[in-house]
């Protein structure tokens, strides 16, 4: 997961992610939407590849990225773990809220 987290914190990984979010995508083709060279952008595939959040399809001599959804899991299970506390949190206090508003109008 600390790959993952490292992977994301830079913002044009975050960009090539939503490239290749619906469609396989050639580093050229990836390359193609930013204004920094293609061995740039291959590092950057290369870090998210690692991260295991991109997938690499050989076809002859191109690659394939795609996103890897699986890689995403346990980042997204952390996630959750404080969004569930919250909503917890949240229920929590609207049931004290509820319980008040019934005390005081049985007074």
């Amino acid at each position: 997961m600390d790959k993952a987290i490292q992977a994301i914190t830079e913002p044009r990984r975050r960009d090539i992610l939503h490239l290749v979010r619906d469609e396989e995508l050639t580093s050229s083709a990836i390359a193609s939407h930013f204004d920094i060279s293609a061995p740039a952008i291959s590092q950057h595939l290369k870090v998210l590849e690692e991260a295991g959040l991109v997938v690499v399809r050989r076809a002859g001599t191109k690659r394939f990225y795609g996103i890897r959804r699986e890689g995403f899991a346990e980042l997204m299970q952390y996630i959750e773990s404080f969004w569930d506390h919250s909503l917890l949190r949240l229920k929590e206090a609207a049931e004290e809220e509820e319980r008040r508003k019934h005390g005081n109008n049985e007074q």
